[in-house]
């Protein structure tokens, strides 16, 4: 694949083995978000279970924290606000998946300019981002 030297690089956020490996081996998102509050595939997977059981302001609090989390990670791996972040990069997926349930519980919510921007965010990331989860 040739790369379009006009946009920036991928944005490929660093891998964290031990709170991937506790959410994978079945831990409460819970305790991981406390033991790691930086990893935001902790948040995103608060903020999806809340959605699955009808508790959208709860959702929106954990997709909230886990996009600003991300943000802040993002932007420590070069990221400048814009350019793509791939999600078929494992470790971008936790941040990608904070501003999917973010834009899922502020669709719930009816606060629409919310939903509108984050969705926006995904597509301008990775448009893979937006079918990966059912925005599409």
């Amino acid at each position: 694949m040739t790369r379009n030297l006009l946009e920036p690089p991928e944005t490929l956020l660093p891998e964290n083995p031990e709170a991937q490996g506790a959410l994978d081996a079945g831990t409460d998102p819970a305790e991981v978000a406390a033991q790691h509050p930086a990893f935001s595939a902790a948040w995103a997977a608060l903020a999806e279970n809340a959605l699955s059981a009808g508790e959208n302001i709860a959702a929106y609090a954990y997709a909230r924290t886990g996009y600003h989390r991300g943000l802040d990670a993002l932007r420590r791996a070069g990221w400048k606000g814009f350019g793509p972040v791939p999600w078929r990069h494992e470790p971008n997926r936790g941040v990608l998946r904070s501003v999917a349930a973010l834009a899922k519980a502020a669709r719930a919510i009816g606060e629409t300019d919310e939903f509108d921007r984050c969705r926006q965010l995904l597509e301008d990331s990775d448009p893979a981002s937006l079918e990966a989860n059912d925005l599409a």
